[in-house]
């Protein structure tokens, strides 16, 4: 095998039981259910505003309509992915002590959990950066930072709700960047720049997007049937009805589990180990 197809990564996300950045919605008290506002849209069947429980949200804290989500008009829910943060912001932060119960604690709850899930999010483009060889440079550095941010996540309720997230933030994706330069490197021929892009509905069927730059890109619609997407950069990319039908994603950087959620595919769609097909598909 030539070294430019080599498989990227050595192993495995490292850490990620762990670190608890697998969701387990028994161990959380609907936070997500709960903190956080939608708005009546194709993703979800009404409005509701932040801190006010769902109404499919039942007293033990499980979805009401949870195997029918979709056909009831909230498909936004199926794809939200809140990286293990709705029990640690529960079992761990607030000592398994319920906004219902003990009702004094639901604002800072509700405020922490959003905070709470950006870092484990973090945690997550972390643990995978920590995976890749050509990343090897940059491991140190890649290793200090997520054991800051787990620090993090250990805060008081307090510390976590006064965080400067968009600084921290800023600080990991700029070594998150450098991790994502040194591996599209190796891919030959000229990479292509997406960033940001506006790709909704684009035409991209068969696509060589291997090594290409795809942060933040918009490609909510686009036909990526039988796209090459290996090792490109697909952090914060909108994959929203995006076919992704045959496309070949394995060693596509940083794509997370909501974004295939987001997205269409079929039995042909090429994943990442780290990552499983969609129910939907």
């Amino acid at each position: 095998m030539s070294p430019d197809r080599a498989p990227e990564r050595k192993q495995s996300h490292p850490d990620t039981v762990e670190l608890g950045l697998q969701s387990d919605c028994g161990s959380c008290f609907g936070l997500c259910c709960v903190a956080l506002p939608f708005a009546a849209s194709a993703d979800f069947a009404l409005d509701k505003e932040a801190g006010r429980p769902c109404p499919n949200l039942q007293t033990d804290f499980r979805c009401g309509v949870h195997t029918d989500l979709r056909e009831r008009g909230f498909s936004g829910c199926t794809v939200f992915d809140c990286f293990g943060a709705g029990q640690k912001v529960s079992q761990v932060t607030f000592g398994g002590r319920d906004w219902r119960q003990a009702p004094g604690t639901a604002r800072q709850m509700f405020d922490v959990f959003p905070v709470m899930r950006q870092l484990h999010e973090l945690l997550w483009y972390l643990a995978e950066a920590l995976t890749l060889r050509a990343a090897r440079p940059l491991h140190a550095d890649l290793r200090a930072a997520l054991e800051k941010t787990e620090r993090l996540t250990r805060g008081s309720a307090e510390e976590l709700a006064a965080l400067d997230v968009p600084a921290h933030r800023g600080e990991v994706n700029a070594l998150l960047l450098r991790t994502s330069e040194l591996v599209r490197a190796k891919v030959p021929g000229r990479k292509k720049e997406r960033r940001g892009a506006d790709l909704m509905g684009a035409r991209l069927k068969g696509a060589d997007l291997q090594g290409a730059n795809l942060r933040g890109a918009y490609l909510i619609a686009a036909d990526l049937k039988g796209a090459d997407l290996r090792r490109a950069d697909v952090i914060g990319a909108d994959l929203r009805d995006a076919d992704l039908s045959g496309a070949d994603l394995t060693g596509a950087l940083f794509l997370t589990q909501s974004q295939l959620n987001a997205a269409r595919g079929n039995a042909a769609t090429k994943l990442p180990e780290t990552l499983t097909r969609p129910a939907h598909w």
